[in-house]
């Protein structure tokens, strides 16, 4: 695996690739890599000849008091992932080369509708960033197919509606979530529970089951339903952000009639703010 730091070096290799006829995959990451990522990237070695993964601890989608400063660098250990994964090319750059301007005059991409709301609401701005990277990653790599983990479910809808509206000729993949045996779902964020947080942090993906239990047998009474979920978080040592039914492809508030469903929840564990959804069909 080839490791470049600069758009120069990164659109050469790629450019050498898409001469060879390879089609080019790409996954964008953050870095502090666990399965649910490895998984991303086979899922993409799957679907294409050349796999470029970008590893960038994104400035403009952290708010003021989120963990930017101590989020986890683990680049030895993610390379040797990224290589046993299959991955031919990691972006691994600076701030100054992403944003060699500044960020204060940077160019922003919002996308209205289902950035709002969820952790949009809960964290101002984050989508905006999100969406701004990704939009400069999509340009420099100009990959064939990009593939996101559906647990940031609410981002991945994002990034869809993104490319879709701007309309960027790439495919883009949602892979399902992967999970610890317990069912937490894998996040570089778990690192920062302590061992008792850690054993009580499955109550998160427990509620959101039972939810989709009661909803499945027939119980649309919404309102009752979160209330009773928010309640079973509070007693399982979380700190409830958000529990939302959303209707799965618009993320609009779900009605008793709609039969594509998401339930997605965020809420702390002590200081760990940790995200999860589960997306089912009646």
């Amino acid at each position: 695996m080839n490791t470049v730091k600069t758009v120069l070096e990164l659109r050469a290799a790629v450019a050498r690739a898409r001469g060879e006829g390879k089609r080019i995959a790409f996954v964008p990451t953050m870095g502090n890599l666990h399965e649910g990522h490895v998984a991303l990237v086979e899922k993409a070695g799957q679907r294409a000849d050349f796999v470029v993964a970008s590893i960038f601890v994104n400035p403009l989608q952290f708010g003021p008091n989120e963990d930017l400063a101590k989020y986890p660098r683990t680049l030895i250990a993610d390379q040797e992932k990224l290589v046993a994964a299959g991955c031919q090319l990691l972006f691994h750059p600076d701030v100054e080369e992403m944003y060699p301007h500044g960020q204060q005059g940077q160019t922003r991409v919002s996308v209205p509708g289902v950035s709002e709301g969820l952790c949009g609401g809960s964290r101002p701005g984050h989508f905006e960033g999100v969406a701004t990277v990704v939009t400069k990653l999509f340009n420099m790599v100009q990959p064939d197919l990009a593939v996101f983990g559906e647990k940031d479910f609410q981002q991945l809808a994002v990034i869809r509606t993104l490319v879709r509206d701007l309309n960027m000729p790439i495919q883009i993949i949602g892979e399902p979530t992967v999970r610890a045996e317990d069912g937490l779902a894998l996040s570089s964020r778990n690192g920062y529970l302590s061992a008792e947080q850690r054993a009580a942090a499955p109550a998160l993906y427990r509620t959101l089951q039972q939810l989709a239990s009661a909803i499945r047998e027939g119980n649309r009474d919404f309102a009752q339903l979160i209330e009773g979920g928010q309640a079973s978080l509070e007693s399982a040592g979380f700190r409830p952000d958000y529990l939302e039914i959303r209707e799965a492809s618009s993320l609009r508030p779900a009605e008793a009639s709609d039969t594509q469903l998401v339930i997605l929840g965020a809420a702390f564990m002590g200081t760990t703010r940790l995200i999860d959804n589960l997306a089912f069909q009646l």
